[in-house]
């Protein structure tokens, strides 16, 4: 595994990046206006206890009071016969504990020392266990005992080296732990390392005799120095900075302490940035996207919240197995590693909740478990983490010692407040008329003048035209409403002036808490609403009739039916006469009588009678 280091120390940032066969692997950075305090001792003042949450209150001077719970109090301010010295890494259980208001009072002075920076509203946290590392060794204080760092797991190692601190001959109220860096050093340079602890304890104590609480006693070194006491070891080849300055104390520190890794600190003298020029900018803008691919094709969707970090794992476009079992598989195995690497980059602790996919059988859960669980151990922060759940849920936490990556970085949206929504212009006009109205039903407002955002203006001048008149003349009130290039959709401005012209302050929030809780209500009894049906007819008999509806286009008459021809009645028992018989008789009555107008032959639709009826019947009958 080759590592290297870079570091871009500018005068207002320093950023350290440690990169780990050709990824970025680790990202420290600070700031000059936001120095960390983690590690600082301070001589506080006891500004209040609380004992509903077993909690003091420290002024340690800064501009919030600080923290400090009765699990890190250290027994010398307990009442006499539980004073009892304490072993190093065996802390006394909470249960074991007096209460906090029977071992300090409000006033009384107290040495803390900062374990996790301010976030939000809360204050830094503090404690009374106090620790000054070294290259090699940890020193605490009022501690009995030597011990060993837990990440060094082999029981024989772990033996050698702490028989190894014994032949030191610490003083007897002092403990000792022997870091990950000293495995395998002499003798000779775990004692100078001891010595100089001691003689810097020292230093310590007599500040605190000297100085009036609050002050600080000790400062934890800068960022270049802490990263290489911390995280510098052989495996780091190159160690690149940009200013010269910087590079020449990065020397000094490694020849003083680890004198025979050889001369690894190179100076950059490019033109671009240290971080452009072998290629880590870009990848550190990546570091802040809620999405993070992964190799085949899945992805990360990282959400964090003030105290939680919810991570999903989706499998993407990845398709290439037919199995379902083995596609969630292959896609776990790749989160896994890189869900602990960006917990490392953008230096996210608390409660942390992983939605990996779901996997049916029990081996391959327990096969990603132990894949988070070896990428962990890399990992400086302390964590703990729970079995995977049968939905694919793994629940840890990680050791928070300072604000996310992120929260450092960015700061909330004024338009949005951080939530990432802003509301649609008809959502912020009918909020904007709710306020309007509060305004105007005030005895002291006359005037108003509203200003929104263009838009905004745009669609209550628009489409709430008539409820604005309607507001302005039931209350009596002049209202303007004009757009402002400068305004965001969430944001309006309410001016409002009485009869005389003069300003008024005016407040929402200050209008709703003077109104009285009850507002004036009544019981709605039949009269009431029998009056209300009667002025609904009144108003709809005195409404103008509504225009006659356009004629309808007049349809193409349907063709007649054919005249069908009269039915021709046969008689029987006549007998027809010729054609001569016929013409004799004609003349016949021409001669007698006056010529008859011809009748017209009766109509086709004519019903035929009851006669005709019975006897086509009968014609019919079989």
């Amino acid at each position: 595994m080759k590592k290297n280091m870079f570091i871009n120390a500018q005068r207002t940032e320093c950023r350290i990046a440690i990169v780990t066969d050709g990824a970025l692997s680790e990202l420290y950075t600070e700031r000059s206006s936001r120095v960390s305090q983690v590690g600082n001792i301070y001589k506080g003042r006891v500004t209040n206890v609380e004992p509903s949450i077993q909690a003091a209150f420290v002024d340690f001077g800064k501009a919030k009071n600080g923290f400090l719970h009765i699990s890190d109090l250290r027994p010398r301010y307990f009442p006499e016969g539980m004073n009892k010295t304490e072993d190093v890494g065996s802390k006394r259980a909470r249960k074991d504990r007096p209460p906090i208001q029977a071992c300090i009072k409000k006033g009384q002075e107290v040495v803390v020392q900062v374990t996790k920076e301010g976030i939000g509203t809360k204050g830094a946290t503090l404690t009374t266990y106090l620790s000054i590392p070294g290259r090699y060794l940890v020193l605490m204080p009022g501690m009995h005992r030597l011990g060993v760092s837990r990440k060094i797991e082999d029981e024989a190692t772990r033996a050698q080296m702490r028989a190894i601190l014994e032949d030191l001959q610490p003083p007897p109220d002092m403990g000792f732990i022997l870091r990950t860096a000293g495995m395998g050093r002499p003798k000779r340079e775990l004692q100078r390392d001891l010595s100089y602890l001691l003689r810097l304890w020292k230093a310590v104590e007599q500040r605190s005799k000297e100085a009036r609480a609050p002050a600080e006693l000790y400062q934890e070194s800068d960022l270049v120095i802490r990263t290489i006491r911390d995280v510098y070891n052989t495996e780091v080849e190159r160690i690149i900075c940009d200013d010269e300055v910087v590079a020449c104390k990065v020397w000094e520190f490694l020849k003083l302490t680890m004198p025979r890794t050889g001369n690894r600190v190179e100076l950059y003298t490019g033109n671009l940035g240290l971080f452009d020029a072998f290629g880590l900018e870009r990848e550190l803008e990546s570091i802040t996207s809620p999405v993070v691919p992964l190799p085949s094709g899945g992805s990360l969707v990282i959400e964090q919240a003030e105290a939680l970090v919810a991570i999903d794992v989706n499998s993407g476009r990845f398709r290439d197995t037919e199995s379902t079992e083995q596609t969630a598989l292959r896609t776990n195995t790749e989160a896994a590693p890189e869900v602990v690497r960006q917990l490392r980059l953008r230096d996210l602790g608390g409660v942390i909740i992983i939605d990996f996919i779901d996997m049916m059988q029990e081996k391959n859960r327990r096969r990603i478990e132990n894949i988070l669980r070896e990428e962990l151990k890399e990992d400086r922060a302390r964590s703990k983490i729970l079995r995977m759940s049968r939905f694919g849920i793994v629940e840890m936490t990680r050791q928070r010692v300072r604000p996310s990556l992120v929260s450092s970085t960015f700061q909330s949206c004024p338009h949005c407040g951080g939530t990432g929504h802003v509301k649609s212009d008809e959502s912020q006009s009918l909020s904007v008329m709710r306020t309007l109205r509060l305004a105007a039903n005030d005895e002291r407002v006359s005037r108003i003048e509203l200003t929104v955002s263009q838009t905004v203006a745009d669609h209550i001048l628009n489409d709430r035209r008539d409820e604005l008149s309607e507001l302005a003349q039931s209350c009596q009130t002049a209202i303007r409403v004009r757009g402002g290039a400068s305004l965001a959709a969430g944001e309006f401005r309410l001016v409002c002036s009485d009869a005389r012209g003069l300003p008024i302050e005016w407040d929402s929030a200050a209008d709703q808490e003077a109104r009285p809780k009850q507002a004036p209500t009544r019981e709605i009894t039949k009269a009431d609403v029998s009056d209300f049906r009667r002025r609904q007819r009144a108003a709809s008999a005195q409404a103008p009739p509504a225009p006659p509806a356009p004629a309808a286009e007049p349809k193409p008459a349907a063709p007649e039916p054919a005249e069908k021809k009269p039915h021709r009645r046969r008689r029987r028992g006549r007998k027809k006469a010729s054609p001569q018989e016929t013409e004799a008789k004609q003349a016949q009555a021409g001669d007698t009588a006056e010529p008859q107008p011809s009748q017209p032959p009766p109509p086709a639709t004519a019903k035929p009678t009851a006669k005709r009826r019975r006897r086509r019947r009968k014609r019919t009958t079989p």
